[in-house]
């Protein structure tokens, strides 16, 4: 299965990745997640002042990752579409065609769930931004593609509350939708 957290920065993604690996219901898994640190070094833009060539390394990053079968991955295709969307070194046509690419991926995740950022204060990690208006204007660009590509993504869900509470939320939801599908099957055969 491919599954991809999405949210704004500093809700907790990578905490939650990081604290799935250690699960067993999650053994076989990749594991992935950002690596704003190591592309900040190389000199490639980030947040507002993101450029069309950064934001296409971004996008290589999350397509590769949907090469693999079993994938966990802190970032998808809709939070690089918002981070263009907001980017003002992008100018509207860039952001539109660069949109439109990354869209087709979309329906290649098996689950999407969205991190809310309710309750949770940002963080300085040394390479994400602190504006807490940029975190807003995020948070309402990846909203506004998760409305605009419902139709491409087979299972969205929130998470919302402690770690442990996503991690049970997360569980839940596949364990439905296991069920559910594995009931379908099993009715259609009959």
């Amino acid at each position: 299965m491919k599954i991809g957290l999405c949210g704004t920065m500093s809700v907790g993604k990578t905490t939650l990745v990081n604290a799935l690996k250690e699960l067993d219901y999650f053994k076989g898994y990749n594991f992935r997640t950002e690596r704003s640190k190591e592309l900040m070094a190389q000199g490639i833009p980030m947040n507002t002042d993101s450029t069309l060539k950064g934001q296409c390394v971004f996008l290589a990053e999350r397509s590769g990752e949907l090469m693999h079968e079993n994938i966990i991955t802190d970032r998808t295709l809709i939070d690089v579409m918002a981070f263009a969307n907001c980017s003002t070194s992008m100018d509207i046509y860039e952001k539109e065609d660069f949109e439109t690419l990354a869209a087709q991926l979309v329906r290649e995740y098996d689950y999407i769930f969205y991190v809310s950022p309710e309750g949770v204060e940002i963080e300085d990690n040394g390479v994400r931004e602190t504006d807490a208006k940029y975190r807003v204007a995020i948070d309402r660009s990846i909203n506004t593609l998760l409305t605009k590509y419902s139709h491409r993504i087979k299972n969205l869900h929130t998470l919302s509350g402690s770690t442990e509470d996503r991690i049970h939320q997360m569980i839940n939801y596949m364990d439905f939708w296991y069920i559910y599908n594995k009931n379908t099957i099993y009715n259609e055969k009959i």
